[in-house]
């Protein structure tokens, strides 16, 4: 009997032992679990918080990429301000443009260097998914708004080209006109040289007697020499004495002596001008 009890707690204190063994594996192996999940966790949310200062400082670099009218506003508002544009206003306007690229290419190699460690690292979270896709139409945008902004310098250095080119046109011909307003064309001879040439005529008297000459208003340009009024008011008469037979304003002028010769003066240039051809006659 003593030997029977004696096996029965021999057994139930090697099935103790074997159980407590066992328990022991088990509260090892699950507290290793523990372990692995709380690290794991760890990492994740590690990883979680670098992606979202990641997300964090791209929003903030895409928002320091302003775009609109202020890229090129200092180059709209009239001709002149326009044609700045082709000028150091062109050159500033486009670097802007270049420097809004270059911000918006960096952010898009953040935004695939970011994507490309969230799939490394296993990280599929909605809410990270829908800021990363956010990120994504915020950079589009900016693209947009940025094809759009050189679009219209675009335009805007056209249309000042063509403004330049009808504004050189007509400042040719401003000063073509001013030239041929300025000018009037002399000839100075005797009277027999004039009177050949045709230049003047004898009119009036009685008979042959008082008669006078005039000019004909025949002028032939080949006798005639040219005379720029806004840039010179002096023609020399290589003669002591002379008369000017052309209408010319008496006002407009003066006959000054220069030892054996005469300066005619033009003493005002907008009324002498108005008769166009000067007639000279020396005696």
């Amino acid at each position: 009997m003593r030997k029977s009890t004696q096996g029965v707690l021999i057994a139930a204190l090697a099935v103790f032992v074997i159980a407590t063994i066992v328990l022991v594996q088990q509260v090892r192996k699950t507290s290793a679990q523990y372990t692995a999940v709380k690290a794991s966790e760890q990492e994740t949310s590690g990883r979680y918080a670098e992606a979202i200062n990641s997300i964090a400082e791209i929003q903030d670099s895409l928002s320091a990429i302003v775009l609109g009218d202020s890229a090129i506003r200092p180059f709209s508002g009239g001709l002149q301000a326009e044609q700045r544009l082709n000028q150091a206003g062109g050159r500033e306007a486009m670097e802007r443009i270049a420097l809004l690229r270059a911000g918006i290419e960096r952010a898009k190699g953040r935004i695939e260097s970011l994507e490309t460690r969230l799939k490394q690292n296993g990280v599929k979270i909605a809410g990270l998914q829908r800021m990363v896709a956010g990120l994504k139409r915020s950079v589009t945008q900016k693209e947009e708004m940025v094809a759009s902004l050189t679009g219209r310098v675009d335009s805007l250095s056209t249309r000042v080209g063509g403004l330049e080119t009808e504004v050189a046109a007509n400042e040719d011909t401003i000063r073509t006109q001013q030239h041929e307003l300025g000018t009037i064309f002399y000839v100075i001879g005797s009277k027999k040289d004039l009177t050949t040439a045709g230049v003047v005529v004898a009119k009036g008297g009685v008979l042959g007697v008082g008669k006078t000459l005039k000019p004909s208003g025949q002028f032939n340009e080949n006798v005639f020499r040219p005379l720029d009024t806004d840039n010179e008011n002096v023609v020399v008469i290589p003669s002591a004495k002379a008369q000017v037979l052309s209408a010319q304003p008496p006002t407009s002028y003066a006959l000054q002596p220069m030892g054996n010769r005469l300066e005619l003066r033009i003493l005002d240039p907008k009324a002498f001008r108005m008769i166009k051809h000067l007639v000279i006659m020396t005696t």
